[in-house]
């Protein structure tokens, strides 16, 4: 699943094409995603998009009339394309600028999302119960330390709720916690205020370096296939179960938390 650092630079990487640039067709293949597409996305033939923008893994394109949200889902990948371009299996939605090039989803899974937010009403709620982006000034000291109170939650599954920050992915958690020496399975409630602000710290940075390294895809964006995938990084514990720690040579162990992976060095990290 796309997780955040993945989307940012995806925003990064259509914003260049597509800002200032007039629709001339909006084109659903296949409309049965998460929610059905909706008739009125077609209201933006005719005008340019004015801005992109995310909130949380939501791509957020901006009209004078609304905004087209789009969601990767588990599977989905946006890229830029000649619009002539030969359409391929799970294309199913395009849409096509008057300069000859079009932003298509191929979406596998179905499990993504295209709505129309008419006047930038979110009546479905996708954006409004939303904590801080973790890159914000909202995200800062004392944030998770007060949210936190009595709550008698793994750490982990805490920064994966998306109500308490967004975009706080597994792959990220698990590098966050590893790097702040706190066990995925510690209690929220019961990690200190100097810890906390330390793991805030942190998985700020994490994330900034995922979008930082991320850059290095943007070119794969106007590619045929433009499936840019996780970036090449150097990842401390995430998909490295049984292997030697990087910091005390201890074997790595790995648990399922809401039936998700979390890879842990019981040396490193304490409660």
């Amino acid at each position: 699943m796309p997780e955040l650092p993945e989307v940012e630079v995806c925003r990064l990487g259509i914003s260049p094409h597509v800002i200032a640039q007039e629709v001339s067709e909006v084109i659903i293949r296949n409309g049965r995603l998460r929610w059905p597409i909706p008739d009125e996305v077609c209201s933006v033939v005719g005008l340019p998009v004015l801005k992109v923008e995310r909130r949380a893994k939501y791509l957020l394109l901006r009209f004078s009339i609304g905004t087209l949200l789009l969601h990767l889902g588990m599977s989905g990948t946006i890229r830029v394309i000649a619009k002539d371009t030969p359409v391929a299996k799970h294309d199913h939605f395009d849409l096509v600028f008057k300069h000859g090039e079009s932003l298509r989803l191929n979406d596998p899974r179905r499990f993504g999302a295209v709505l129309w937010l008419a006047n930038d009403q979110d009546e479905l709620g996708l954006l409004t119960k939303l904590g801080p982006e973790p890159l914000s000034d909202g995200f800062s000291e004392g944030y998770l330390f007060n949210k936190a109170k009595n709550r008698n939650v793994p750490i982990k599954t805490f920064l994966m709720n998306n109500r308490v920050v967004v975009g706080v992915g597994n792959i990220y958690a698990n590098e966050a916690l590893f790097q702040a020496g706190i066990l995925p399975t510690a209690k929220a409630k019961d990690i200190n205020e100097q810890r906390m602000n330390n793991l805030t710290t942190i998985i700020k940075k994490v994330l900034a370096s995922a979008i930082t390294q991320g850059g290095t895809t943007l070119k794969d964006f106007t590619q045929a296939d433009g499936r840019p995938g996780y970036f090449a990084q150097s990842l401390m514990v995430y998909g490295r179960a049984g292997e030697a720690c990087v910091v005390c040579q201890t074997k790595l162990q790995e648990i399922r938390q809401s039936n998700r992976s979390s890879v842990f060095c019981p040396s490193c990290q304490q409660d």
